[in-house]
């Protein structure tokens, strides 16, 4: 990694006695695209306004370019924040909204001017200048308020959920903006989503929360194929992952797995009773019934996604549903009987009671 930009050491936040956020630490680098990803309420947003200064800490510190910025009112931290709901001034056509924060820095005319016709071509709202917020589409305004933010120059770019409010479409179109204006501009960008799709397209890296506690941090293609716990497993799944309980008996050298009825060498299960297994979707295949490693399965429901078929199944060793992805064409039917095969080396395995990965 290379030089650290932005640190977080043991950042924690109470409100009363509910711990919203519990003792985070993590770096960023220069120019890093970091990705705050889970669920509602896990304190994602809430350890991002604590960086920009607009929510006290109760514990820990803030580091800026190897300055402690922990006490510092948020105008002083050079940090730039678009909020989820825009927060543009109804009042103030587009270049009033653009230039605002600069007059109030006292920036001289002319230098505003060449902010606002830069930041203007760079998100391609030249022609809306002239107009008030409620004269824009939804992501016209977000391209506005990307823009109030760019004219300051920061030393990183706090977004909080920017996407949620546009259409399925336009998230699309905006994803691929945001990667490319990260990239052009080189700036750190930190950023807030429960989206697991914005975050494995648009991260460098994911710092996966619930609860107030960081549960994993790295590279998107990294915790998606070696998730550390369940909790993960399941958060980053499009739309579903397989994770299933299983007992175990040991026969011989081998282990066997109740559930899905086959037997696999692996030696660290041997002295464990039962466990919990995940696989992909995408891990799973239809096969001929003479394969080994294979499973009986009873298809229940079919979901055409365009592109592709996401099949649920039943069997005959668990309740739970097994999905698998197929393609388009796939001559199935519901209550069809087929066969499920996968690799080996494609099971994640994890503690019962953790529910963290055996490794």
């Amino acid at each position: 990694m290379s030089k650290k930009h932005i640190q977080l050491i043991g950042v924690t936040k109470k409100y009363q006695d509910n711990i919203v956020v519990k003792d985070v630490s993590f770096e960023i680098a220069d120019d890093e695209f970091f990705i705050l990803l889970g669920p509602s309420g896990c304190g994602k947003s809430t350890t991002l306004r604590m960086i920009a200064g607009l929510e006290e800490m109760t514990e820990g510190k803030i580091i800026a370019d190897q300055k402690d910025i922990s006490i510092e009112d948020p105008k002083d931290r050079n940090m730039s924040f678009v909020f989820q709901n825009y927060a543009l001034y109804p009042h103030m056509n587009v270049q009033k909204n653009l230039s605002y924060s600069l007059k109030l820095r006292k920036i001289p005319q002319i230098e505003i001017s060449k902010k606002i016709e830069w930041v203007s071509n760079l998100l391609k709202i030249n022609e809306l200048l002239e107009r008030k917020p409620s004269q824009l589409s939804g992501g016209q305004r977000q391209r506005v308020a990307l823009g109030r933010s760019l004219v300051r120059d920061p030393i990183a770019f706090l977004l909080d959920e920017p996407l949620s409010n546009l259409d399925a479409q336009l998230r699309v179109e905006m994803r691929q903006e945001l990667i490319l204006l990260q990239k052009k501009l080189s700036k750190t960008f930190i950023y807030v989503t429960h989206d697991q799709v914005e975050a494995m397209t648009m991260a460098s890296r994911i710092c996966v929360m619930n609860q107030g506690e960081i549960i994993q941090i790295g590279a998107p293609q990294e915790v998606y194929d070696q998730p550390e716990s369940i909790f993960v497993a399941k958060f980053l799944a499009n739309p579903v992952n397989n994770i299933l309980k299983t007992s175990i008996q040991k026969k011989l050298d081998k282990i066997y797995l109740e559930t899905l009825g086959i037997s696999i060498v692996n030696k660290k299960l041997k002295d464990r009773s039962e466990i919990y297994f995940s696989i992909r979707p995408e891990n799973l295949f239809m096969t001929s019934p003479d394969n080994n490693e294979s499973i009986k399965a009873n298809i229940v429901q079919i979901e055409n996604h365009g592109h592709e078929l996401l099949i649920s199944c039943q069997i005959p060793n668990s309740s739970q549903l097994l999905y698998f992805r197929s393609n388009k064409d796939s001559k199935i039917s519901i209550g069809s009987k087929i066969n499920i095969g996968f690799d080996i080396e494609d099971l994640l395995f994890f503690d019962i009671l953790t529910e963290r990965i055996i490794k």
